[in-house]
């Protein structure tokens, strides 16, 4: 069970275990002087999900994995047509910021002399991606119902379109010498757009940049073969010269190697990389309550015009302290909440009696005066004034009206293995999304009980 629901990639058609493309990979690898540790191995065998990287001599933490030189990263400054990205770099400007990277992709796939092509040999088959943004809308809202993956699906599918047809299509268009027809699809940059998603990396800004754009993605060689554990046991490097994969753990002989994605959620593994984590393993783990569903659960509060008035002024206050809006969550994770200063102000500002709220907002809140008693620590909320316990729980009890089923049908399922065996890959993966988040959820409510 678990292993499949860590799966990551499809490698070719199911079963194949081809060993060209791997020795055409490995071959490129020496031709661009990647260097590979000859402790590690890239196999299908023994991995979570088709290729990934396993020890073939147990490693020390510190060890060298592999290294990657920067002339070998594929990106919009390493592809053959850089020079016209970086001329027409104003006009490929956009939202995600990845149209020169995917733009780069849509050339060297279909150029006869791709330097990269031994690397495209080792990409999961394009039309077997598992992102919900493939899945039909019906399974999609049915199986992800209240995880926040359907929406953010929508609006991933709303951009893609619009990126495609306002910058890349007529991009492609003006330089039809250098893109050929089949490469003009929408259908291949969706494809494209959730291969960048899960497969590539982006090197963090240094401290001093912290206020410049994000850096463009790249493609990163044998990187991108690790799969991702929460407990990972690899970590990669970036320096001048190129990047370094480094063991943080001891790895055994013949266990695989995993690197981390960041600290993700379940929601968003399946979001971004068509994957979960089988519950508990995943330390990361979140549930959201909608910044909304507390404003909702404080109106079921009120009983006169009078208070609904002032709770809306409450709420418009807490707007302009940019604590809530209209789109934000609260984030839970299973030890803390992730969002401790906007829920905590939230409560204390819904809940605090009205003299107190007009002195409050008189002086625009009252700075820092957090006190130990109103920490969001897990352990910290049965010690929440009685107001506070309740609000969070009301929210919490709104929020889990969201699913389409309750933690108890969902526990069912889980404990049953022979049912478990029975669903699709997607309902089992939608199930272990859905059951982490009710965990938290649930423990929100026996918490403010």
């Amino acid at each position: 069970m678990a292993t499949q629901a860590k799966r990551r990639r499809e490698a070719g058609p199911v079963g194949c275990e081809d060993p060209a493309p791997v020795a055409g990979f490995l071959s490129w690898c020496r031709r661009v002087g990647l260097e590979l540790s000859p402790k590690v191995a890239v196999s299908q065998q023994g991995t979570v999900a088709g290729y990934g990287m396993v020890a073939r001599e147990s490693v020390q933490p510190g060890e060298l994995l592999f290294a990657v030189p920067r002339a070998a990263v594929l990106s919009q400054h390493t592809c053959s047509i850089s020079g016209l990205l970086e001329r027409e770099r104003g006009a490929l400007q956009s939202q995600s910021g990845w149209v020169p990277l995917l733009l780069a992709l849509l050339h060297e796939l279909q150029a006869p002399a791709s330097p990269w092509s031994p690397y495209f040999a080792l990409w999961p088959e394009l039309g077997r991606l598992e992102h919900p943004m493939f899945w039909p809308e019906e399974e999609r809202r049915r199986l992800l119902q209240g995880t926040g993956v359907p929406e953010a699906v929508e609006k991933d599918l709303a951009s893609i379109r619009s990126e495609y047809y306002s910058i890349v299509l007529p991009f492609m268009e003006a330089h039809p010498d250098l893109f050929s027809p089949r490469v003009r699809s929408l259908e291949l940059y969706h494809q494209l757009v959730a291969l960048v998603m899960a497969y590539s990396f982006q090197e963090p800004l240094e401290e001093e940049e912290d206020e410049k754009e994000p850096n463009s993605p790249l493609m990163v060689p044998a990187a991108d073969i690790l799969n991702h554990l929460a407990n990972h046991n690899a970590n990669l490097e970036y320096s001048p010269n190129c990047l370094r994969m480094v063991a943080t753990q001891p790895i055994p002989k013949g266990h695989e190697i995993f690197n981390t994605y960041g600290q993700m959620a379940n929601w968003q593994l399946i979001h971004m990389y068509g994957f979960v984590e089988p519950y508990p393993d995943n330390t990361d783990d979140t549930a959201d309550i909608q910044m909304v569903t507390v404003r909702e659960a404080a109106l079921q509060g009120t009983k006169v015009e009078a208070e609904r008035l002032l709770l809306y002024e409450r709420w418009d206050f807490l707007c302009k302290l940019e604590m809530v809006g209209e789109e934000g969550a609260f984030v839970i994770g299973r030890e803390e909440v992730l969002t401790e200063e906007e829920l905590t102000t939230t409560l204390k500002v819904l809940c605090m009696p009205a003299e107190e709220f007009r002195e409050f907002k008189d002086q625009d809140g009252w700075g820092d005066d957090k006190r130990e008693e109103d920490s969001l620590t897990i352990t910290n909320i049965p010690k929440l004034k009685a107001s506070w316990r309740q609000l969070l729980r009301d929210s919490v009890l709104l929020t889990l009206q969201t699913y389409a089923t309750d933690l108890k049908t969902e526990q069912d399922l889980l404990s049953n293995k022979e049912v478990y065996a029975k669903l699709s890959w997607r309902e089992q993966q939608a199930l272990q999304v859905r059951y982490g988040q009710k965990m938290i959820l649930h423990q929100l409510l026996e918490l403010t009980s």
